[in-house]
């Protein structure tokens, strides 16, 4: 049955916060509690590289949300050098040559554990933002189009609500996981994110993990927030297995 070590492995802490020192603090706070660290482009410019490079070091899960989009050969390159830092996960862009630039400057590394995960629909748009950005078919329709198209540029899998997950998992191979943003527990604010979901019900639609920022981040005890989530990440695991 699954248990609260196999709930935090799917946990991933997006360290979303305006100062280096306050992210180091984080981590060591949350070090035991969470499976996997997100750094994302907002600690990049101040540290955020360095502080993923010493993470991984160290044995922990990096996932660097750096949603990579340029030529071939840039993503190459980028992505080569990424995975010699021994980051666990990246994003990219989710258009297919982005993905199979990705794949090769992977290869091209000889570090394989670098997982790629393309982004299908950020869970911060809704139907009419995506309408504004050109797109007129149903938001669902373009993230699992987007999905397939990833899985055969191939990805590992991709960024994707929750709302989207379930038809994602069964569209596309066994082993293709969905991570899933916009996650906030029962009770809190959605902040500035519109398609979002509980733990629990984002695990039982499908998600293999979550990421969750504010609703632990901004917590008066951080460490207590994640160990409730991971709490409901378990709980719903054993409700599928049932």
């Amino acid at each position: 049955m699954p248990d609260i070590t196999d709930a935090r492995r799917r946990l991933i802490v997006a360290i979303d916060v305006p100062e280096i020192g306050a992210a180091r603090s984080l981590c060591e706070t949350l070090k035991g509690h969470v499976g996997t660290f997100k750094i994302g482009l907002g600690l990049v410019p101040i540290g955020g590289i360095d502080l993923a490079r010493e993470l991984a070091a160290d044995g922990f899960g990096v996932f660097l949300d750096m949603k990579l989009f340029d030529i071939h050969q840039t993503v190459h390159e980028a992505t080569a050098r990424i995975a010699d830092m021994g980051v666990e996960i990246l994003t990219l862009q989710g258009d297919p040559h982005v993905v199979r630039a990705a794949v090769a400057g992977r290869a091209s590394s000889g570090q394989t554990d670098l997982k790629l995960f393309p982004i299908t629909v950020l869970t911060s748009l809704d139907q009419a933002d995506i309408a504004e950005i050109g797109f007129d078919e149903p938001l669902a329709e373009l993230a699992l189009r987007r999905a397939r198209a990833a899985a055969e540029a191939g990805a590992d899998g991709v960024i994707s609500s929750g709302h989207e997950a379930g038809r994602i998992k069964a569209a596309t191979p066994a082993g293709f996981e969905v991570i899933t943003p916009g996650i906030r527990p029962a009770g809190t604010g959605t902040q500035d994110q519109k398609r979002v979901m509980t733990p629990a019900r984002a695990i039982a639609s499908g998600a293999d993990r979550l990421v969750v920022g504010r609703p632990i981040t901004a917590a008066p005890d951080p460490a207590a927030a994640a160990d409730a989530i991971c709490a409901e990440i378990a709980e719903a695991l054993r409700a599928q297995a049932a």
